[in-house]
């Protein structure tokens, strides 16, 4: 069983950029099919982006496509999600998440982190 750690989490301006980092431990890391997703105040957990076990199979969320790159570090087990050209709807608590299959589908994961708060003022 993996268990999940993200950081990396802040108050930025509008405009500015953050990276999360997603760290695992207590399983193989390179076995899992990896995601970020977050939680606005008030809303439900959504799909911001995916990572295949590899790395080589990305995909994201309409709402961040081209602001946002998701990567991983198999040696150092570790995901991470680069952040740019913030927005205050960014606002979220962001999760990171890992599973067998892997998709936009929260019920693909099924190992996930505490999460990370991201505020972005505007």
């Amino acid at each position: 069983q993996v268990q999940l750690v993200e950081s990396g989490g802040g108050l930025v301006q509008a405009g500015g950029s953050l990276r999360l980092s997603c760290a695992a431990s207590g399983g193989t890391f390179s076995n899992y099919r990896m995601g970020w997703f977050r939680r606005a105040p008030g809303k439900e957990r959504t799909f911001v982006a995916y990572i295949s076990r590899s790395g080589g199979t990305t995909y994201y969320a309409d709402s961040v496509k081209g602001r946002v790159t998701i990567s991983r570090d198999n040696a150092k087990m570790t995901m991470y999600l680069q952040m740019n050209s913030l927005k205050p709807e960014d606002t979220a608590i962001y999760y990171c998440a890992a599973g067998d299959r892997g998709s936009s589908y929260t019920s693909a994961y099924d190992y996930w982190g505490r999460g990370t708060q991201v505020t972005v003022s505007s």
